[in-house]
């Protein structure tokens, strides 16, 4: 694969798009050549200034002329939401679009978001590929990652009988109160629109369902919701939201593939907001893939601070911004193989593993402590 740099365009500065702006300027392949952002007050700063980091050189803008104008390789669209007329937009004037943003396979934005015109947003994306000669390519850490070490951990095996991916994450740190009650945290537990809340603004995770039983040759034949729901105990206070005591505040959502009748590839998100909930879940701030079968694997993917982190700075925002991290960067790093992809709309079943892949930047002291701490030492 050619190593030349590629002109990233940044779209939005939210949790994730901040902390992707950081990222693409640290990024050996990325150059980053322009910054669009929807709130006023961002436009005409310049991006460095936006995200706290020294100044760039980048001004932000929120005219689609300019991002065009820029002539951008690919644009990195951290939106909390799918623009899909954005998206063909970009797609057929020559540019590549990676996002992080409610998109795996697009199955669920098909069933649940049409487009005004009728047409399902996924033809609309494939022909602007088609128009433009681009790429469109949707991830994140979970859905996405996590889905794609799962199906990797299977490789060992003769016989796959059940696969389950679960998230299991205190969920405080992600500041964002339109999400929340999106899936209907904050209201009252015995409020019926709850379920379809939670199961509506999560059904990306059904789509990452089929993504991994198209890596698995799995003919699924629908996926169906279940879910728990956790009362907060006492009025809650997070800072950044108020919760009423009787009010959602722990969640475990579980998405299960169905093939010829039986359950076969599941994912659960077993969420907390507050430990004060009845009933309440032991959350390990992991995700934990299960594969049973011929060997039955079990595989704990866990994420810690940067090597030499002092205790000092990790308080909620550090660890909020690792999570940022992680569902970012796995979008960054896989712009390369997009960019060389044949047109269209891919799904991680589609990429090599490299996609998946890391630079290296130098060195760097292992952490011993951390090593010794979590049982892997000799």
């Amino acid at each position: 694969m050619s190593r030349q740099t590629l002109r990233v365009v940044q779209f939005a500065t939210g949790n994730v798009g901040s902390e992707m702006v950081r990222r693409i300027v640290e990024h050996p392949d990325l150059e980053l050549v322009g910054l669009y952002c929807y709130s006023p007050e961002k436009v005409g700063r310049d991006a460095g200034e936006i995200v706290g980091i020294a100044p760039l050189g980048v001004t932000a803008t929120n005219d689609i002329a300019d991002v065009l104008q820029a002539k951008p390789d690919v644009v990195n669209f951290n939106g909390v939401w799918p623009d899909v007329d954005t998206f063909c937009t970009l797609l057929e004037n020559g540019i590549n679009v990676v996002t992080t943003s409610d998109w795996i396979t697009g199955h669920h934005r098909d069933r649940n978001h049409p487009h005004p015109s009728g047409a399902k947003p996924t033809e609309l994306i494939e022909a602007a590929c088609q128009r433009g000669g681009t790429t469109f390519y949707g991830t994140g850490m979970n859905p996405g990652l996590a889905q794609i070490l799962s199906v990797v951990a299977t490789a060992g095996m003769g016989r796959v009988d059940h696969l389950t991916v679960l998230e299991t994450v205190d969920v405080s740190c992600h500041h964002s109160v339109d999400t929340w009650k999106n899936v209907g945290y904050g209201r009252p537990v015995d409020d019926p629109e709850i379920p379809v809340l939670l199961e509506t603004g999560c059904t990306v995770f059904a789509d990452s369902i089929y993504m991994m039983a198209d890596c698995l040759d799995l003919p699924i034949d629908d996926v169906v919701f279940e879910c728990e729901l956790g009362a907060c105990t006492e009025d809650v206070d997070l800072g950044w939201w108020t919760l009423p005591k009787g009010s959602v505040g722990g969640s475990l959502a579980k998405f299960k593939g169905m093939s010829n009748g039986e359950p076969k590839i599941e994912v659960h998100l077993e969420w907390q907001m507050t430990p004060k909930t009845e009933p309440k879940w032991n959350v390990q701030g992991c995700y934990i893939t299960t594969i049973e079968g011929d060997p039955t694997i079990i595989n704990r993917h866990m994420i810690f601070p940067e090597t030499g982190t002092p205790n000092s700075l990790m308080d909620a925002d550090y660890f909020a911004s690792i999570g940022m991290t992680i569902t970012g960067m796995p979008a960054l790093n896989a712009m390369r193989a997009v960019c060389e992809a044949e047109p269209g709309l891919l799904t991680s079943a589609d990429l090599p593993l490299r996609a998946f892949a890391g630079r290296f930047h130098g060195t760097a002291p292992a952490n011993e402590e951390l090593v010794e701490q979590i049982g892997l030492g000799s």
